[in-house]
């Protein structure tokens, strides 16, 4: 085995103080093709230019972990009023437990469950004709996020960070915010194959949202140079041995010393105006609930970061959007997520950012129409059609696009894969997603696998 020189003392001392003034673009090292056409630049956390000209600078996606009913939420079907108790296909059609109205300019149906959302409906564009591969939490969570029900595979904000990079170095080019994980874990927001730098940062909401971000040493030059020293001797490690694991360790104790720096700052919502907390209906000194979540997304987007999740799991209900015993569940759920929800499109438009920000507001499926029993009160699992909506980033506001079958349980009109809504969000960001591929084990990988089409109706 080749062994490493000993280093003398005075080497120690030089690459110590050499890597501290190396440390900034130390580690960046990427393997793969970036589109499908050129190498990998050499510091793959670097800003890019898409295949084309951007509708979208940067994504916040909304993830509601456990599948949120659309038959009582955006996809209005008047005959699971009318027709409530009777069957169909041995099974009971189920009544909606909220009304629906026209929301809006556009005339959109939304439910009472939304009403901070509904009054923002002429900014959505609903979509009631998506489609899902599986019917299990597990696979269908995977499914939204990588494309992949059987695999796990690169997330779609590690997809968006490989292909755009960052426009901060101080932070991460995908953070998590997530107080407790949602169905397939980590799994949703991992790099996978890709570069280790392009995985989802999880920040949990909370008094310390990251641990350990003050320093620890008494001088950030002091600390600049201990970092060097491991950063040079690593990366003599690397040299003839290419090992993405420790590439990664290295990109994040980078990462690391810039968020010192910067993170505190973000995290710290006492410099927001009493309108903002009242916009966002956070009380002063409330760092757990999605209203936070909500609000730092968007200081974070102000900043640079690419894409950033915010998963709600019901940490402040006890369950999540998982309505088998009881469609009320969705009651205190909605009201946690609405009001905030509705706040940040209205946040950013204010500030000029809407219209280059992609906000997704999505879920693994949707809820049965129909029930095995006349008397339940919940809905089950339904991946054959379920609702997501977008806003900003080059989409048509005001619009409603697709539609189901007469019950909910069907698409009967323009039918969108979660392959297509991928390619979609890919394509409002610039991305062919045809050429964005990384090649692993012998084969180009795609973030849409072989499928995929672009769903250029609801592009603005």
């Amino acid at each position: 085995m080749d062994r490493l020189p000993l280093l003398t003392r005075r080497q120690a001392v030089s690459s110590l103080l050499a890597g501290s003034l190396l440390l900034p673009g130390l580690g960046r090292g990427g393997a793969g093709l970036w589109a499908g056409e050129t190498p990998a630049p050499t510091d793959p956390l670097a800003p890019r230019a898409p295949h084309f000209p951007a509708k979208a600078k940067r994504v916040i996606m909304i993830y509601l972990s456990g599948g949120m009913s659309h038959v009582d939420s955006f996809d209005y079907k008047p005959k699971l009023y009318s027709a409530a108790g009777t069957k169909v296909n041995n099974k009971f059609i189920k009544r909606p437990d909220w009304e629906f109205k026209p929301r809006g300019k556009c005339g959109a149906q939304i439910s009472e469950l939304w009403p901070h959302l509904a009054e923002k409906a002429d900014e959505l564009c609903i979509i009631n004709s998506l489609k899902a591969d599986h019917g299990n939490h597990f696979e269908a969570a995977l499914g939204i996020h990588t494309g992949s029900v059987t695999l796990a595979r690169p997330s779609l904000g590690a997809w968006v960070s490989y292909a755009l990079g960052t426009n901060d170095k101080n932070l991460p080019s995908f953070v998590v915010l997530a107080p407790e994980l949602p169905y397939a874990g980590g799994q949703v927001w991992s790099a996978n194959f890709l570069p280790p730098c392009h995985q989802g940062v999880r920040i949990t909401p909370g008094d310390e949202p990251i641990p350990d971000i003050i320093r620890r040493l008494p001088t950030a030059g002091l600390q600049g140079l201990e970092l060097g020293l491991v950063q040079s001797l690593n990366q003599r490690h690397l040299q003839g041995r290419p090992d993405q694991a420790l590439s990664g360790r290295m990109d994040a104790f980078t990462t690391a010393g810039g968020m010192q720096n910067e993170a505190p700052e973000v995290f710290d919502l006492s410099t927001e105006s009493d309108a903002t907390h009242e916009l966002y209906g956070l009380k002063r000194g409330d760092k757990k609930g999605f209203a936070w979540q909500a609000l730092v997304a968007r200081r974070l987007a102000e900043r640079g970061v690419r894409f950033i999740e915010l998963i709600d799991v019901g940490a402040n209900s006890g369950h999540n959007w998982d309505a088998h015993g009881d469609m009320a569940s969705h009651t205190p759920l909605a009201k946690n997520v609405d009001q905030p929800t509705a706040a940040l499109l209205t946040d950013l438009r204010q500030r000029g950012m809407l219209d280059d920000t992609l906000v997704i507001f999505t879920t693994e499926f949707g809820r049965t129409p129909t029930v095995e029993g006349e008397k339940n009160k919940g809905r089950e699992h339904h991946p054959n059609c379920f609702t997501s909506w977008l806003a900003g980033g080059g989409v048509k506001a005001g619009m409603t696009y697709g539609a189901s079958d007469e019950l909910g349980i069907e698409v009967a009109e323009k039918l969108v894969h979660v392959n297509d809504f991928h390619a979609t969000i890919l394509h409002l960001l610039g991305l062919d997603h045809e050429k964005l591929t990384y090649r692993y084990g012998g084969r180009d990988f795609r973030l849409t696998d072989v499928a995929g089409n672009v769903v250029k109706d609801i592009i603005a």
